[in-house]
């Protein structure tokens, strides 16, 4: 089997609701997002590769345009993690077209410590 990962950033601001009264996350706050594909399969290509990181450019361009500083909650109705992080799984196939050739997920860190994961 193989696998490969590709890193994307984007910032951005959300506020959380359902949590605790007090709950710092229930404030407007914000992070640097960094989102994560990876992508497992079989066999590679021709080229020798599994997929052309090159062909992930159109899901880059729409977190630069969909999500790059913008607010959240307009965007996604609890913006978690793991709301996020498979709302990103969803969109991709639109945006990769050969995405369905592998099995894939994504994850999404709003903090250098802290990961969310959707996909397998």
């Amino acid at each position: 089997m193989y696998w490969i990962t590709k890193d994307f950033t984007f910032s951005a601001s959300h506020r959380l609701s359902g949590l605790p009264e007090g709950h710092p996350c229930t404030r407007t706050h914000g992070h640097n997002y960094v989102v994560r594909i990876e992508l497992s399969g079989e066999r590679l290509d021709d080229a020798g590769m599994l997929l052309d990181y090159r062909e992930l450019a159109p899901f880059g361009q729409h977190l630069d345009d969909v999500f790059d500083h913008r607010d959240l909650n307009d965007i996604l109705v609890n913006p978690t993690a793991e709301a996020v992080a498979e709302h990103l799984w969803k969109v991709v196939p639109d945006l990769v077209p050969r995405i369905n050739d592998f099995s894939y997920s994504i994850g999404l860190s709003e903090t250098p410590t802290c990961w969310a994961w959707f996909g397998g």
